[in-house]
């Protein structure tokens, strides 16, 4: 839909107000993170919940972003568990870090050195990883990703690799499902339509209610890696699909 001159004016304004809003929050949170390692391991995680909600409340007051969740009843909280979300954006990062339990995600070691940031994502028990690595991040993957598993934590894992527009689809990979045929532990397929109101490029965000949705438990008993992706990725596709438009 073509926007007035006017429309598109407020809406960057809007934008504006919310790069503005999150690096402060980002900043002034950032700034403490590298004392949270004096506090127990349950105190780091609210403590990066609370940036994560402050962020998504932001989101809402300046720009209309608002989020909701569906299949939150497929979630076995007894059990540790893998996510496979397709990702779009920055906003589901924050969302899972925000409504999901204590959640270690696999991310590109150059994020810890970015500011604030980076130091805040330290506390989170991450698994940092250098892509360029091949089987050796594989490996890095298999072993620290089965290690915070039997912590308790939740691990995340995009497995396109890359934030990808709504409209484009990447092949995934099975970095995340060699984890959980490695380690025992089951997964669970996500889908969302968060890149409609915050894309991966576009510095304009859009107001709209993005939806979250949570597939059945996939246990990986018995199965290759390649039987889990495959599974992940069709429902993804099929869900992604019947999502509810954002406005």
């Amino acid at each position: 839909m073509k926007r007035s001159p006017l429309m598109s004016a407020w809406l960057g304004f809007r934008s504006v107000l919310l790069v503005v809003g999150f690096s402060l929050i980002t900043a002034v949170m950032g700034l403490f993170a590298p004392l949270l390692g004096l506090v127990a391991y349950p105190w780091r995680v609210k403590y990066i919940k609370t940036w994560a909600r402050l962020s998504l409340a932001w989101a809402r007051l300046t720009c209309g972003i608002k989020g909701q969740m569906r299949g939150h009843e497929n979630i076995d909280f007894s059990q540790a568990a893998i996510i496979l979300p397709n990702h779009q954006s920055t906003w589901e990062t924050m969302y899972l870090l925000a409504y999901m339990p204590a959640m270690s995600f696999v991310i590109k070691k150059e994020l810890l050195n970015i500011p604030f940031f980076g130091w805040g994502m330290a506390q989170s028990r991450p698994i940092a990883i250098d892509r360029s690595a091949g089987s050796t991040a594989v490996e890095q993957i298999n072993k620290n990703g089965k290690a915070r598993l039997d912590e308790g934590n939740w691990v995340c894992i995009f497995p396109e690799g890359t934030r990808v527009p709504p409209n484009k689809k990447l092949r995934f990979k099975t970095g995340g499902a060699l984890l959980a045929v490695h380690s025992g532990y089951p997964v669970y397929p996500i889908a969302h339509n968060a890149g409609e109101c915050w894309p991966k490029k576009g510095f304009i965000k859009t107001p709209g209610i993005i939806t979250l949705s949570i597939g059945p438990k996939i246990e990986v008993a018995g199965k290759q890696a390649s039987d889990v992706i495959a599974e992940v990725e069709a429902w993804i596709t099929q869900e992604r699909a019947a999502l509810p438009p954002v406005r």
